[in-house]
C-alpha cells in the first residue's frame, strides 16, 4: 500500500505535455513518410527483379540442376 501511495505522488509531480491544439504534424515528418514509402517500393521492385534472375538461372542449370526445357516447365494455366 505504501508503494502505491509513493507511485501516485510521483505521477502527480510529472509535468504534463503540451495541449492537443498546440501540436500539429509537420511537413518534415510527411516527407520522411513518403521517402519510406518510396524506399519500400524500390526494394520491392528490386526483389522481384532478383527473384526472376535467380529463377532464370535455376532454369538454365546454373545451380547444378538439370536445365529445364520449355516443355518441362510447370504451367498452371489449364490447357484446352
Amino acid at each position: 500500500m505504501l508503494l502505491l501511495t509513493a507511485l501516485v505522488s510521483l505521477v502527480d509531480g510529472v509535468p504534463q505535455g503540451p495541449e492537443p491544439e498546440d501540436v500539429k504534424a509537420g511537413w518534415a515528418a510527411f516527407a520522411i513518410f513518403l521517402g519510406g514509402c518510396v524506399a519500400v517500393a524500390l526494394l520491392g521492385f528490386s526483389l522481384v527483379k532478383q527473384l526472376r534472375k535467380a529463377q532464370a538461372a535455376k532454369d538454365a542449370g546454373v545451380y547444378g540442376d538439370e536445365p529445364v526445357t520449355p516443355v518441362e516447365q510447370d504451367d498452371t494455366a489449364p490447357r484446352d
